[in-house]
Protein backbone atom coordinates (compact mmCIF):
# COMPACT_ATOMS: atom_id res chain seq x y z
CA UNK A 1 0.00 0.00 0.00
CA UNK A 2 1.22 3.33 -0.79
CA UNK A 3 1.60 5.96 1.89
CA UNK A 4 -1.29 8.31 0.75
CA UNK A 5 -3.16 5.16 0.52
CA UNK A 6 -3.36 4.99 4.05
CA UNK A 7 -4.66 8.25 4.59
CA UNK A 8 -8.29 7.64 3.14
CA UNK A 9 -11.25 7.47 4.81
CA UNK A 10 -14.53 7.38 4.41
CA UNK A 11 -16.94 10.53 5.35
CA UNK A 12 -18.68 8.66 8.45
CA UNK A 13 -15.46 7.63 10.24
CA UNK A 14 -15.06 9.46 13.22
CA UNK A 15 -13.62 11.81 14.63
CA UNK A 16 -11.41 10.01 17.16
CA UNK A 17 -10.47 6.83 14.25
CA UNK A 18 -9.58 10.49 12.12
CA UNK A 19 -6.74 11.74 14.67
CA UNK A 20 -5.56 8.39 15.64
CA UNK A 21 -4.80 8.22 11.56
CA UNK A 22 -3.50 11.55 11.69
CA UNK A 23 -1.28 10.78 14.41
CA UNK A 24 -0.10 7.66 12.87
CA UNK A 25 0.51 8.99 9.32
CA UNK A 26 3.65 10.92 8.55
CA UNK A 27 1.44 12.67 5.74
CA UNK A 28 -0.59 14.61 8.54
CA UNK A 29 -3.74 14.76 6.84
CA UNK A 30 -6.87 12.62 5.85
CA UNK A 31 -8.53 12.71 2.68
CA UNK A 32 -11.88 12.21 2.78
CA UNK A 33 -13.26 9.98 -0.28
CA UNK A 34 -16.39 8.45 -1.59
CA UNK A 35 -17.18 4.72 -2.36
CA UNK A 36 -15.72 4.94 -5.50
CA UNK A 37 -12.77 6.74 -4.50
CA UNK A 38 -13.85 10.03 -5.18
CA UNK A 39 -12.17 13.15 -3.21
CA UNK A 40 -14.97 14.56 -1.37
CA UNK A 41 -12.96 16.81 1.26
CA UNK A 42 -9.83 16.78 3.63
CA UNK A 43 -9.33 16.71 7.13
CA UNK A 44 -6.30 18.12 9.22
CA UNK A 45 -5.56 18.94 12.80
CA UNK A 46 -6.51 22.42 12.33
CA UNK A 47 -9.63 21.18 11.24
CA UNK A 48 -9.94 18.63 14.28
CA UNK A 49 -8.99 21.30 16.75
CA UNK A 50 -11.64 23.71 15.56
CA UNK A 51 -14.06 21.55 15.55
CA UNK A 52 -13.66 21.00 19.35
CA UNK A 53 -13.50 24.35 19.97
CA UNK A 54 -17.10 24.68 18.61
CA UNK A 55 -18.41 21.58 20.45
CA UNK A 56 -18.35 18.45 18.57
CA UNK A 57 -17.81 15.62 19.93
CA UNK A 58 -14.77 12.71 19.22
CA UNK A 59 -17.57 10.58 18.26
CA UNK A 60 -19.29 12.64 15.55
CA UNK A 61 -18.36 11.95 11.81
CA UNK A 62 -15.70 13.88 9.83
CA UNK A 63 -17.93 15.37 7.36
CA UNK A 64 -18.90 17.72 10.12
CA UNK A 65 -15.66 19.05 10.16
CA UNK A 66 -13.85 18.55 6.40
CA UNK A 67 -12.78 21.06 4.15
CA UNK A 68 -15.09 20.62 1.43
CA UNK A 69 -13.22 22.55 -1.42
CA UNK A 70 -9.90 22.03 -1.36
CA UNK A 71 -7.36 22.34 -3.56
CA UNK A 72 -5.80 19.93 -5.50
CA UNK A 73 -4.08 19.50 -8.90
CA UNK A 74 -5.24 16.96 -11.76
CA UNK A 75 -1.05 15.87 -12.43
CA UNK A 76 2.35 15.66 -10.42
CA UNK A 77 3.75 18.77 -11.62
CA UNK A 78 7.50 19.87 -11.54
CA UNK A 79 8.89 20.88 -7.58
CA UNK A 80 8.72 24.74 -8.49
CA UNK A 81 5.34 24.98 -9.88
CA UNK A 82 3.99 22.48 -6.84
CA UNK A 83 5.87 24.35 -3.90
CA UNK A 84 4.49 27.61 -6.05
CA UNK A 85 1.03 26.89 -5.38
CA UNK A 86 1.19 25.89 -1.95
CA UNK A 87 2.74 28.74 -1.13
CA UNK A 88 0.54 30.86 -3.28
CA UNK A 89 -2.45 29.36 -1.25
CA UNK A 90 -0.75 29.53 2.14
CA UNK A 91 -1.61 25.69 2.35
CA UNK A 92 0.86 22.51 3.08
CA UNK A 93 -0.88 19.54 1.58
CA UNK A 94 -2.25 19.15 -2.13
CA UNK A 95 -4.10 16.10 -3.28
CA UNK A 96 -3.66 14.83 -6.43
CA UNK A 97 -6.59 13.56 -8.08
CA UNK A 98 -7.18 12.35 -11.79
CA UNK A 99 -10.03 13.47 -14.42
CA UNK A 100 -12.56 11.78 -12.96
CA UNK A 101 -11.57 13.50 -9.66
CA UNK A 102 -10.13 10.50 -7.92
CA UNK A 103 -7.55 10.36 -5.27
CA UNK A 104 -4.13 9.12 -7.16
CA UNK A 105 -1.80 10.84 -4.37
CA UNK A 106 -0.45 13.88 -2.53
CA UNK A 107 1.98 16.42 -2.18
CA UNK A 108 3.60 17.95 0.71
CA UNK A 109 5.55 21.56 1.45
CA UNK A 110 7.39 19.51 3.68
CA UNK A 111 8.28 16.79 1.65
CA UNK A 112 9.31 19.37 -1.19
CA UNK A 113 11.32 21.36 1.04
CA UNK A 114 13.21 18.48 2.11
CA UNK A 115 13.94 20.06 5.65
CA UNK A 116 13.71 17.67 8.67
CA UNK A 117 14.59 20.82 10.96
CA UNK A 118 12.59 23.34 12.37
CA UNK A 119 13.56 26.75 13.10
CA UNK A 120 11.68 28.37 15.22
CA UNK A 121 12.92 29.00 18.45
CA UNK A 122 11.73 27.41 21.69
CA UNK A 123 11.80 29.60 24.83
CA UNK A 124 11.35 27.31 27.95
CA UNK A 125 10.59 29.26 31.13
CA UNK A 126 12.36 27.47 33.97
CA UNK A 127 12.97 30.47 36.92
CA UNK A 128 10.18 29.82 38.87
CA UNK A 129 10.32 28.66 42.73
CA UNK A 130 7.93 25.98 42.96
CA UNK A 131 6.81 26.98 46.14
CA UNK A 132 4.17 24.66 46.15
CA UNK A 133 6.84 21.41 45.80
CA UNK A 134 8.49 21.88 48.82
CA UNK A 135 10.51 20.59 50.34
CA UNK A 136 11.77 19.12 46.85
CA UNK A 137 12.35 22.44 45.79
CA UNK A 138 14.35 23.38 48.80
CA UNK A 139 17.75 22.75 46.78
CA UNK A 140 16.37 22.01 43.54
CA UNK A 141 14.52 23.74 40.94
CA UNK A 142 11.20 22.70 39.87
CA UNK A 143 12.45 21.96 35.69
CA UNK A 144 15.06 19.68 36.95
CA UNK A 145 12.98 17.44 39.02
CA UNK A 146 13.49 13.90 38.11
CA UNK A 147 10.78 11.83 36.18
CA UNK A 148 11.34 8.13 35.12
CA UNK A 149 15.04 8.87 35.77
CA UNK A 150 15.21 12.41 33.75
CA UNK A 151 14.84 16.23 34.99
CA UNK A 152 11.48 17.34 33.82
CA UNK A 153 12.92 19.68 31.62
CA UNK A 154 15.23 17.21 29.78
CA UNK A 155 11.97 15.21 29.22
CA UNK A 156 10.74 18.50 27.49
CA UNK A 157 13.46 18.91 25.57
CA UNK A 158 13.90 15.74 23.91
CA UNK A 159 10.05 15.94 22.60
CA UNK A 160 11.00 18.97 21.14
CA UNK A 161 14.28 17.76 19.35
CA UNK A 162 11.36 14.54 18.22
CA UNK A 163 9.68 16.82 16.14
CA UNK A 164 12.66 18.49 14.81
CA UNK A 165 13.46 21.64 17.05
CA UNK A 166 16.73 22.64 17.48
CA UNK A 167 17.25 26.28 19.13
CA UNK A 168 16.43 26.71 22.59
CA UNK A 169 16.59 29.56 25.36
CA UNK A 170 15.31 28.70 28.75
CA UNK A 171 14.89 31.34 30.98
CA UNK A 172 16.54 30.67 34.26
CA UNK A 173 16.30 32.11 38.08
CA UNK A 174 15.87 30.28 40.96
CA UNK A 175 19.05 27.80 41.14
CA UNK A 176 19.48 28.20 37.28
CA UNK A 177 22.98 27.35 37.74
CA UNK A 178 22.28 24.06 37.91
CA UNK A 179 20.79 23.48 35.05
CA UNK A 180 23.66 25.88 33.56
CA UNK A 181 25.71 23.09 34.63
CA UNK A 182 23.33 20.54 33.62
CA UNK A 183 22.69 21.07 29.77
CA UNK A 184 24.97 23.28 29.30
CA UNK A 185 25.41 24.84 25.48
CA UNK A 186 22.79 21.66 24.56
CA UNK A 187 25.94 20.02 22.68
CA UNK A 188 25.24 16.62 24.37
CA UNK A 189 21.91 17.01 22.88
CA UNK A 190 22.71 18.00 19.15
CA UNK A 191 21.05 21.56 19.60
CA UNK A 192 21.73 24.54 20.62
CA UNK A 193 20.90 26.35 24.41
CA UNK A 194 21.16 29.95 25.61
CA UNK A 195 19.99 31.36 28.62
CA UNK A 196 17.96 34.35 29.85
CA UNK A 197 19.14 35.14 32.81
CA UNK A 198 17.08 36.58 35.22
CA UNK A 199 18.16 38.95 37.24
CA UNK A 200 14.73 39.81 40.17
CA UNK A 201 11.75 38.10 39.39
CA UNK A 202 9.80 39.26 36.03
CA UNK A 203 6.63 37.20 36.07
CA UNK A 204 6.16 34.93 33.79
CA UNK A 205 6.35 37.10 30.35
CA UNK A 206 9.16 39.72 31.64
CA UNK A 207 12.23 37.98 30.91
CA UNK A 208 11.13 37.54 26.67
CA UNK A 209 12.22 41.24 26.68
CA UNK A 210 15.78 39.58 27.56
CA UNK A 211 15.68 37.43 24.10
CA UNK A 212 18.08 38.73 21.27
CA UNK A 213 17.97 36.52 18.65
CA UNK A 214 17.24 37.68 15.39
CA UNK A 215 14.01 35.61 13.97
CA UNK A 216 11.02 36.35 11.44
CA UNK A 217 9.98 33.10 12.15
CA UNK A 218 7.33 32.36 14.92
CA UNK A 219 8.79 31.87 18.58
CA UNK A 220 7.50 28.73 20.57
CA UNK A 221 7.03 30.06 24.59
CA UNK A 222 6.49 26.85 27.44
CA UNK A 223 6.51 27.00 30.79
CA UNK A 224 9.30 24.57 32.24
CA UNK A 225 7.28 22.58 34.65
CA UNK A 226 4.82 21.25 31.98
CA UNK A 227 4.64 17.03 30.71
CA UNK A 228 2.95 17.06 27.33
CA UNK A 229 3.23 15.21 24.12
CA UNK A 230 1.61 18.38 22.62
CA UNK A 231 2.50 17.76 18.77
CA UNK A 232 4.46 21.11 18.55
CA UNK A 233 4.32 21.04 14.13
CA UNK A 234 0.91 20.96 14.58
CA UNK A 235 0.37 23.97 16.62
CA UNK A 236 3.09 25.76 14.42
CA UNK A 237 1.03 25.29 11.58
CA UNK A 238 -2.49 25.78 13.45
CA UNK A 239 -0.94 29.63 14.11
CA UNK A 240 0.16 30.07 10.38
CA UNK A 241 -3.07 29.00 9.00
CA UNK A 242 -4.66 31.72 11.12
CA UNK A 243 -2.57 34.39 10.18
CA UNK A 244 -2.53 35.56 13.71
CA UNK A 245 0.25 37.40 16.14
CA UNK A 246 -0.05 35.13 18.85
CA UNK A 247 -1.68 31.50 19.74
CA UNK A 248 -2.51 30.31 23.21
CA UNK A 249 -3.04 26.23 24.14
CA UNK A 250 -5.65 25.74 26.23
CA UNK A 251 -7.24 22.49 27.88
CA UNK A 252 -10.85 21.53 28.35
CA UNK A 253 -11.40 21.59 32.28
CA UNK A 254 -14.67 20.16 33.67
CA UNK A 255 -15.82 20.88 37.40
CA UNK A 256 -18.55 18.85 38.82
CA UNK A 257 -20.36 21.13 41.69
CA UNK A 258 -20.61 18.36 44.29
CA UNK A 259 -24.63 19.19 45.10
CA UNK A 260 -27.75 19.96 43.48
CA UNK A 261 -28.15 23.08 41.57
CA UNK A 262 -31.35 25.06 42.54
CA UNK A 263 -32.53 26.84 39.41
CA UNK A 264 -34.31 30.26 40.60
CA UNK A 265 -35.96 32.56 38.35
CA UNK A 266 -35.99 36.13 40.54
CA UNK A 267 -37.61 34.56 43.54
CA UNK A 268 -39.46 31.34 41.93
CA UNK A 269 -38.10 28.25 42.40
CA UNK A 270 -38.35 26.62 38.39
CA UNK A 271 -36.00 23.20 39.06
CA UNK A 272 -32.95 21.42 39.95
CA UNK A 273 -29.84 20.15 38.34
CA UNK A 274 -28.08 17.19 40.00
CA UNK A 275 -24.35 17.46 40.27
CA UNK A 276 -23.68 19.83 37.40
CA UNK A 277 -20.87 19.37 35.48
CA UNK A 278 -19.12 22.75 33.71
CA UNK A 279 -16.64 22.64 31.09
CA UNK A 280 -14.53 25.42 30.17
CA UNK A 281 -11.02 26.14 28.35
CA UNK A 282 -7.59 26.78 31.04
CA UNK A 283 -4.55 28.35 30.05
CA UNK A 284 -2.27 25.52 29.41
CA UNK A 285 0.50 27.48 29.85
CA UNK A 286 1.97 27.20 25.88
CA UNK A 287 2.19 30.19 23.54
CA UNK A 288 3.19 30.66 20.28
CA UNK A 289 4.07 34.71 19.36
CA UNK A 290 5.50 36.52 16.22
CA UNK A 291 8.72 37.93 16.92
CA UNK A 292 7.49 41.44 17.40
CA UNK A 293 4.74 40.79 19.83
CA UNK A 294 8.12 40.61 22.22
CA UNK A 295 8.67 44.47 21.62
CA UNK A 296 4.96 44.92 23.80
CA UNK A 297 6.88 43.30 26.65
CA UNK A 298 8.60 46.37 29.20
CA UNK A 299 12.17 45.86 29.60
CA UNK A 300 13.67 45.31 32.84
CA UNK A 301 10.62 44.50 34.58
CA UNK A 302 7.79 42.14 36.49
CA UNK A 303 5.56 41.55 33.71
CA UNK A 304 3.38 38.73 33.47
CA UNK A 305 1.41 36.80 30.30
CA UNK A 306 -1.82 37.28 30.68
CA UNK A 307 -0.76 41.16 30.93
CA UNK A 308 0.67 40.99 27.52
CA UNK A 309 -2.08 39.16 26.12
CA UNK A 310 -4.53 41.60 27.15
CA UNK A 311 -2.35 44.34 26.04
CA UNK A 312 -2.32 42.85 22.44
CA UNK A 313 -6.36 42.62 23.03
CA UNK A 314 -6.60 46.04 23.58
CA UNK A 315 -4.41 46.82 20.54
CA UNK A 316 -6.75 44.88 18.38
CA UNK A 317 -3.56 42.08 17.30
CA UNK A 318 -5.82 39.22 16.85
CA UNK A 319 -4.97 35.63 19.31
CA UNK A 320 -6.25 32.61 18.94
CA UNK A 321 -6.27 29.11 21.09
CA UNK A 322 -5.22 25.97 20.30
CA UNK A 323 -6.97 23.23 21.95
CA UNK A 324 -4.71 20.84 23.02
CA UNK A 325 -6.35 16.92 22.74
CA UNK A 326 -3.15 15.43 23.75
CA UNK A 327 -1.72 14.09 27.37
CA UNK A 328 -0.87 16.95 29.36
CA UNK A 329 -0.10 17.84 32.98
CA UNK A 330 0.83 21.28 34.70
CA UNK A 331 3.56 20.31 37.86
CA UNK A 332 2.18 22.48 40.23
CA UNK A 333 1.73 20.64 42.72
CA UNK A 334 2.77 17.71 44.83
CA UNK A 335 0.00 15.93 44.01
CA UNK A 336 0.24 16.35 40.00
CA UNK A 337 4.56 15.48 40.15
CA UNK A 338 3.28 12.18 41.73
CA UNK A 339 0.77 11.81 39.26
CA UNK A 340 3.12 12.60 36.15
CA UNK A 341 5.98 10.00 37.60
CA UNK A 342 2.64 6.95 37.44
CA UNK A 343 1.63 8.66 34.24
CA UNK A 344 5.31 9.14 32.56
CA UNK A 345 6.16 5.30 32.09
CA UNK A 346 2.76 4.55 30.00
CA UNK A 347 2.65 7.62 28.10
CA UNK A 348 6.17 8.72 27.35
CA UNK A 349 7.91 5.11 26.88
Amino acid sequence: MKKWEKALISPNTKIQEAIRMIDLSSLQIAMVISQNNKLLGTVTDGDIRRGLLNGLSLDDPVERIMNKHPITITEMKDKKSTLKILKDNKIRHLPVVDNEGCVIGIERLEDLLDSAKNENWVILMAGGLGIRLKPLTDDCPKPMLSIGGKPLLEIILNHFIEQGFYQFCFSINYRGEQIKSYFGDGSKWGVEIHYLHEEKKMGTAGSLSLFSMKTEKPIIVMNGDILTKVNFKQLIDFHLEHWCEATVAVRNYDFQIPYGVVKVNKDRLIGFEEKPIYSSFINAGIYVLNPRVLDEIPKNAYFDMNQLLERMLKNGKQIVVFPIREYWMDIGAMEDFHRAKLDFYEVFQ
